[in-house]
């Protein structure tokens, strides 16, 4: 590249370099590297050369490169001074490396389509690099972005910061209306490397996203005073989660309701209508089970030798309550204390 190609080239790099964050300087070694790469591979493995690219002008230069010698035994890789100084217009000493510039303006030509398309490659490697330790920093907590469209299969496309990711229906919540527009939290529930571009998971969906929110607005818990036990969520209808405290003294229901109602109504409002239970975690599985089925009053839990089935006798006129409409209530209780929940109805007296 000579001239107007170069300076273009450079141009490119520099630009590239302020809208990607990609290092111009890294970006023309590498082109270096793959255009010496194509000169060996074209005019033969053996030649001893250096490909240098001006960083003033962008001008492409082939050296070969040779050690100064009295007696030459190998032309490809020494040089006498004499001929040395003949084609650099300077002196060299014995043992002095000379760089003698190569005639090969094909190869220039060439050079320029061939650095284009490395650049190319390289800039594309770099995203699919900063989109990974992007989202890869964020993985398992939230992001929040703009919704810029919506496709036809109702896939929400989210850009955070100048980078897109896509909300797929299979983790959008139900209770959910998404606007072009509109600002939006998210769970960036998974972050993996693959050949293409990295597989970036993220979701209104995930119980994950409850959890945050409340680590958010709930100061108790992101200073560790109040711990989340377990969460258990179907999205857009019903979610219960179980809080712990240490210290005795912490209302740990009420200073996640807040006062008035203000932290807890921040996070239904933000789940657009989902109804949340908030439970206090029991160490006593009975006490546990008991509590999570609230509000329905259980009269007594029975945890069966296999250690992982509660049995749960309720009068008549808690049953359906503890059972919760379509079982959801039974549902959310077995999701958030890990074990079968078996309700069953208590006898009536002889």
């Amino acid at each position: 590249m000579k001239g107007k190609d170069g300076k273009i080239f450079l141009d490119a790099l520099t630009a590239l370099e302020k809208e990607k964050g990609i290092s111009k300087e890294s970006l023309l070694e590498t082109v270096e590297q793959a255009l010496l790469a194509a000169y060996k591979k074209h005019f033969g493995e053996e030649e001893n050369v250096e490909v240098a690219i001006n960083r003033d002008n962008g001008e492409i230069v082939v050296y070969e490169v040779k050690t100064v010698v009295d007696d030459v035994y190998d032309a490809a890789l020494e040089i006498t001074p004499e001929d040395a100084k003949e084609a650099t217009k300077r002196s060299y000493k014995i043992g002095d490396i000379a760089r003698i510039p190569v005639n090969c303006e094909e190869f220039r030509r060439n050079a320029i389509q061939n650095g284009k398309q490395i650049v190319i490659q390289k800039v594309r490697e770099a995203e699919r690099t900063n989109i990974f330790e992007k989202f890869k920093a964020k993985e398992f907590d939230l992001m929040s972005g703009i919704i810029r469209r919506i496709d036809e299969k109702r896939s929400i496309f989210i850009e955070f910061d100048g980078t897109e990711a896509f909300l797929p229906t299979a983790e959008q919540s139900p209770a959910d209306v998404y606007r072009v527009g509109d600002r939006i939290k998210v769970y960036v529930a998974e972050v993996e490397k693959t050949n293409k571009f990295p597989k970036v998971v993220i979701s209104r969906k995930n119980e994950g996203l409850l959890k945050k929110l409340f680590e958010l607005e709930i100061p108790e818990i992101a200073e560790g005073l109040i711990e989340i036990k377990s969460v258990a969520r179907e999205a857009g209808s019903r979610a219960k989660i179980a809080v712990y405290s240490k210290d005795k003294n912490i209302d740990t229901i009420g200073a996640c309701i807040g006062q008035k109602g203000l932290r807890i109504k921040n996070i239904v409002d933000e789940l657009n209508g989902e109804k949340i239970d908030i439970v206090e975690w029991k160490e006593s599985p009975e006490e546990f089970v008991s509590a999570v089925l609230s509000p329905a009053k259980v009269n007594s839990v029975e945890i069966l030798e296999d250690g992982t089935t509660a049995r749960v006798i309720v009068d008549p006129s808690q049953l359906s309550l503890a059972i919760g409409k379509s079982g959801q209530n039974a549902r959310l209780a077995a999701k958030l204390t890990g074990m079968r929940v078996d309700i069953k109805v208590a006898e009536k007296d002889a």
